[in-house]
């Protein structure tokens, strides 16, 4: 089953801004406990639409430049970039259900 890659400032470029799919970036931080509810989340859709969206996340801790580049001022926040610019972002927990949603509207 597929998991969400690691990324962070170094390599946040080749692997969200260039890519071929759809990328969603998950921005969290270990201590965070809304962010580790909704990893087993991302965790299950990285599996449900594999080869169709990437699924990384980003430590906002080890990663300060990608996360002021994008405004992140609260996590859990997702970014689902497509063609190398975000298109949705959904900011703390929300319900598979709801993610889904979210990520089928940016898909189209």
């Amino acid at each position: 089953m597929a998991q969400p890659v690691e990324v962070g400032d170094k390599d946040f470029e080749q692997r969200v801004l260039q890519s071929a799919l759809p990328v969603l970036v998950d921005f969290w931080a270990p201590w965070c406990g809304p962010c580790r509810m909704v990893a087993p989340i991302v965790a299950e859709l990285a599996g449900e639409y594999e080869g169709r969206v990437d699924f990384t996340k980003l430590n906002v801790d080890d990663n300060p430049r990608v996360a002021a580049t994008y405004g992140i001022r609260s996590i859990p926040t997702l970014l689902i970039f497509k063609g190398g610019k975000p298109v949705r972002q959904v900011v703390g927990f929300q319900p598979k259900a709801q993610l889904k949603k979210h990520l089928e509207e940016a898909l189209v």
